[in-house]
């Protein structure tokens, strides 16, 4: 039995990796695509942590690994003080009520065979929260009412709704039974742009008035900044920066962060930015580069970021970056 700490981070992520074993042909040799390779982090109660990078940087792999979805490679996973890390299915259905995700597509995640008033009961009922069914109704209601809508909705269905009232309701769902971490898997990628930001809003004003923590995830850096206290930017199954929100928009320091916040249009015409261009691709993650995997596209290659995997320097207690650029400085100092 694990005994739990008197105010433990609602999450703490170590070394966490997963793997996928691919087979090329029939007789091909087995090999591996590493989605996450060796992640660390935490969120502290109340934060919002952003999660920014390419597609095909492991982003939505680690949304589902934490929500333990998918199968561990190895790592750990500390959730509000406890290691779920190799917990088996029936060990994780009452954590469950502790993590609950809000998904990318609001048209795919919600059942058009039922009601929204289902829908948002569902978890209500599995987990036995409710005594009742009156009960179950008027928490159902309660729930629509914080996410802006109206008594009336929860007698509709998910297609007799806007794509931004539906994932209003997956929401309302994600919500049911307090949990002490949402994960939002790009929750506003698949809306209008008009849209997204009412979203963001609202994701905001349910933070503050019902004390959540969020995981967010996003491809989008304006998105990410809007919402995020703090920011980790993944590359290749690894973070290669993370920092507070204010410090890593205003002082980048990973050249691949520096070529992300390059490309963000700027509203002020007379705002004279760099546009940084990355040559090639995002290498495979089957065969990835040996040393720093960003060294093939990076503009301030060493040769020693051919060979050796960079560790992480500390810039400021909240400011920390994986290049050899400051293991190099540090050096020199």
């Amino acid at each position: 039995m694990i005994q739990k700490n008197k105010s433990p981070a609602p999450l703490i992520v170590k070394d966490l990796k997963v793997y996928y074993p691919v087979r090329r042909g029939l007789f091909g040799k087995l090999q591996h695509v590493k989605a996450l390779d060796g992640v660390s982090f935490e969120i502290a109660k109340g934060e919002t942590f952003g999660v920014v990078g390419e597609s095909g940087c492991g982003k939505s792999t680690l949304a589902l690994a934490i929500a333990k979805l998918v199968k561990l490679t190895s790592g750990q996973i500390i959730l509000d003080g406890e290691d779920i890390s190799h917990y088996s299915a029936s060990q994780m259905q009452p954590v469950r009520k502790k993590i609950q995700m809000i998904f990318q597509d609001p048209y795919a995640s919600l059942n058009p065979r039922m009601t929204v008033r289902d829908i948002v009961a569902e978890p209500l009922i599995i987990h036995n929260v409710c005594k009742s069914s009156k009960e179950v109704d008027e928490k159902v209601i309660e729930l629509l009412r914080q996410v802006g809508l109206d008594d009336y909705h929860a007698n509709r269905y998910a297609h007799q709704f806007s794509g931004g009232q539906r994932q209003r309701i997956g929401i309302a769902r994600s919500l049911a039974l307090d949990p002490i971490l949402v994960i939002a898997d790009e929750p506003v990628s698949a809306l209008d742009v008009s849209i997204q930001s009412q979203v963001l809003n609202l994701l905001s004003e349910l933070k503050k008035h019902m004390h959540l923590t969020y995981l967010f995830i996003a491809h989008d850096l304006s998105v990410v900044e809007h919402i995020s206290d703090r920011v980790g930017v993944m590359y290749l199954g690894e973070f290669v920066e993370v920092s507070d929100r204010d410090d890593l928009y205003n002082r980048p320091l990973h050249p691949y962060t520096q070529a992300l916040l390059s490309a963000i249009p700027s509203i002020d015409p007379e705002e004279k930015k760099e546009r940084i261009i990355l040559e090639g691709n995002i290498p495979s993650p089957i065969n990835a580069p040996s040393g720093c995997k960003f060294h093939p596209r990076c503009r301030h290659c060493m040769p020693i970021c051919k060979e050796l995997s960079p560790k992480k320097s500390v810039i400021t207690d909240k400011h920390y970056v994986y290049c050899h650029l400051y293991t190099e400085k540090d050096k020199k100092e």
